[in-house]
């Protein structure tokens, strides 16, 4: 008699109801998760459109609050002129007060930079050569990424510092517009240098620095006075190199000291 093993079936019933309510189980939370990433993403972009909505609004109210100050400041500054030399002061203060305020309170506005040169140049009227040099001082470090604007400044900086008589810091000035790329007054800063060298009895520098701004910049309106000063100084030092001139008179001999001058010919009259 011989004996069959009997041997187990190796796939197990599936049941179909179990299966199709674990898959509804599953979609259901994977769509929950992807309804809350997404929900979380809504979140995030209306978050950092709220941000970016606040901060354009407060540099724009910044902004027109800066510009209402600059319109205050100019209104002092272009005020009829008064025979009052008081009330001429008090425009003057206060148009610097309304500078003031936009630089401290509206550094980040565009007419900050502006209101900054304005203000060096009204405490130079004002005669506060001190504080119009802390102002120009406080621009080059502020905003120096405008070349046109710093070489203004940088110009006026010499001229306060040539007001104060102090030469050296002059001169520092005007060469930082020479050495600073994009400047628009290159040829005024070098005809200024050879001013200096000129005033400070240095020919030869001074004819080096006209010579550059007539090479460099040949349509300067600089340029024509830069070659007249040229010859001047040409001229000059052709001059000095000459030898003086010696005058020789001539010497009388003894006898011709002591005998008198013969007497002038008289004219024969007719009869």
């Amino acid at each position: 008699m011989s004996y069959r093993i009997k041997v187990p079936e190796k796939t197990l019933p599936v049941d179909e109801a179990h299966m199709m309510s674990w898959l509804d189980q599953h979609t259901l939370h994977g769509s929950q998760g992807l309804r809350r990433s997404l929900l979380v993403g809504v979140g995030v972009v209306v978050l950092a459109a709220a941000v970016v909505g606040g901060v354009y609004y407060v540099d724009r109210q910044a902004a027109q609050k800066a510009q209402d100050l600059e319109q205050e400041a100019m209104r002092f500054l272009t005020a009829p002129a008064a025979t009052d030399p008081q009330k001429t002061d008090q425009a003057l203060r206060g148009a610097i007060a309304k500078y003031r305020q936009i630089v401290d309170q509206y550094p980040r506005t565009s007419v900050a930079p502006l209101a900054l040169y304005h203000l060096g140049n009204t405490l130079v009227q004002a005669n506060d050569m001190g504080a119009a040099i802390e102002a120009y001082q406080q621009f080059l470090t502020l905003y120096s990424s405008n070349p046109s604007m710093v070489g203004l400044v940088q110009q006026r900086l010499a001229y306060v510092y040539l007001h104060k008589g102090d030469r050296d810091q002059a001169v520092k000035a005007f060469t930082r517009i020479l050495e600073t790329p994009g400047t628009l007054n290159r040829d005024q800063a070098l005809f200024e240098l050879a001013r200096l060298e000129e005033s400070q009895s240095r020919p030869e520098g001074a004819v080096a620095r006209y010579q550059e701004l007539i090479k460099t910049f040949p349509n300067s309106p600089f340029t024509s006075e830069a070659t007249i000063r040229t010859k001047i100084m040409d001229v000059k030092k052709s001059l000095e190199s000459q030898p003086a001139a010696t005058s020789t008179v001539p010497l009388m001999t003894p006898s011709q000291k002591g005998s008198p001058s013969p007497p002038p010919t008289a004219g024969k009259k007719t009869p």
